[in-house]
């Protein structure tokens, strides 16, 4: 009955004509704001999935190393342990060490990283590959794959490359000389074979090479390594998979998912998005003020009305949820509203690429969008929240007006 009576005064005439205009300006103002929220949310998790890709791609699906070192111990029959566990598609051992990296006069400091044969199975690197190919040579000739920012830096033409550049790399258990600082480092020379671009920060930071080159050039036995990188069947059963990794190894070791490993990039990203979301809340808020004074307005209004239904009967809870279902109705027809608005501009952005991206240094020219079922219902739920806490002071005050009879 009381979505009757609001669905009523709703559609009914005003006598004063103001009433309608602020009723229609609220509903204006939360069908866009909903429109930006279903917009600006789709575009920031459109970003974040590209993000997240990126990363996958160089970022295995779980990663061990040692919380005290950077070198690990791994006997045979822990990797034997490894490769019995069902749910690991496939392992690779790493050693990662930074390391100057010299061509002619040319020189930046990279982290180098030595893997072996599996690493094409756990690692996306070799999809990514813009120039030269994924080759990484043995321990006397080895190649090195170099991220696009890293090949900028030294100026290499992997592909035409015709002398080596050399790699220092700091010796183990060795102090730094201080007259000279090159004792302290062993040299060699490597071939550039490949360029791989997958995102900026990893670009300009990493490059890869054979782990029996990294191994000799740092004096690590057989049995030592930086970590073992794991790619698995399901990436969902990571927390499963890390639990039977524990059985395994030693307490000091960390078993660390993708996420563990990028966590502060995950964590500033939830930030942001939550960042976004109280902005245009309290936006929401300010608009929800206009939905206020509507109502104010309408109680007075409709006084007389709320005198003969309390005369003939009408609780005060019954007058209350009159306005406030008139309030639900106006968030309702807004949120409607702007959620079809918002996902029409998603749409004609995944389909027409409208909006483009200035400048055509990033890996796409448009912004990314992805429509989140999850984003979609507490857009839906905030704006109803906000409407009827928005309609509680009008409806209150139109429960506690007195009938006034007279004779």
């Amino acid at each position: 009955m009381n979505f009757l009576f609001a669905w009523r005064y709703f559609k009914a005439k005003k006598t004063t004509n103001a009433i309608n205009i602020i009723a229609w300006i609220s509903v204006v103002a939360i069908t866009l704001i909903t429109a930006a929220f279903v917009v600006l949310l789709s575009v920031f998790n459109g970003f974040e999935g590209l993000v997240k890709s990126l990363y996958s791609s160089f970022y295995s699906d779980i990663r061990i190393s040692s919380d005290t070192s950077k070198v690990m111990i791994v006997t045979a029959e822990q990797l034997k342990k490894i490769s019995a566990l069902k749910d690991i598609k496939a392992f690779s051992k790493v050693a990662e060490e930074k390391a100057l990296l010299q061509n002619g006069d040319l020189q930046t400091i990279v982290f180098l990283k030595g893997v072996d044969e599996q690493y094409e199975q756990v690692s996306g690197v070799p999809q990514k590959i813009i120039r030269g190919k994924f080759e990484l040579g043995n321990e006397d000739k080895p190649s090195i794959v170099l991220g696009g920012g890293i090949e900028h830096a030294v100026a290499v033409d992997v592909e035409k490359s015709i002398y080596p550049m050399t790699v220092y790399l700091f010796r183990r258990g060795v102090g730094v000389n201080v007259i000279d600082p090159y004792q302290s480092f062993a040299a060699d020379n490597i071939t550039g074979a490949g360029t791989f671009f997958i995102q900026q920060d990893i670009d300009s930071k990493y490059a890869l090479t054979n782990i029996d080159f990294m191994k000799r050039m740092l004096q690590l036995k057989e049995d030592e390594y930086g970590s073992i990188d794991i790619a698995l069947n399901d990436p969902e059963l990571a927390d499963d998979v890390k639990n039977q990794l524990k059985s395994i190894f030693p307490s000091h070791y960390k078993i660390e998912s993708r996420y563990q490993q990028n966590q502060s990039l995950y964590s500033v990203m939830a930030l942001e998005k939550w960042a976004i979301y109280g902005i245009l809340t309290l936006m929401l808020i300010v608009a929800a003020f206009t939905m206020v004074g509507a109502l104010t307005m309408l109680v007075l209004e409709k006084e007389k009305d709320i005198q003969v239904l309390k005369a003939i009967g009408a609780s005060n809870r019954l007058v209350q949820k009159i306005f406030l279902s008139e309030g639900v109705l106006l968030g309702g027809i807004g949120v409607v509203s702007g959620l079809i608005l918002g996902l029409l501009l998603c749409w004609l952005q995944t389909s027409f690429r409208l909006v483009a991206i200035q400048g055509g240094t990033f890996l796409i020219d448009y912004y990314p969008i992805y429509v989140s079922g999850t984003d979609l219902l507490l857009v839906a739920a905030t704006v109803f929240i906000v409407a009827i806490l928005a309609s509680w002071f009008p409806s209150r005050r139109a429960a506690l007006q007195q009938v006034e009879l007279k004779s």
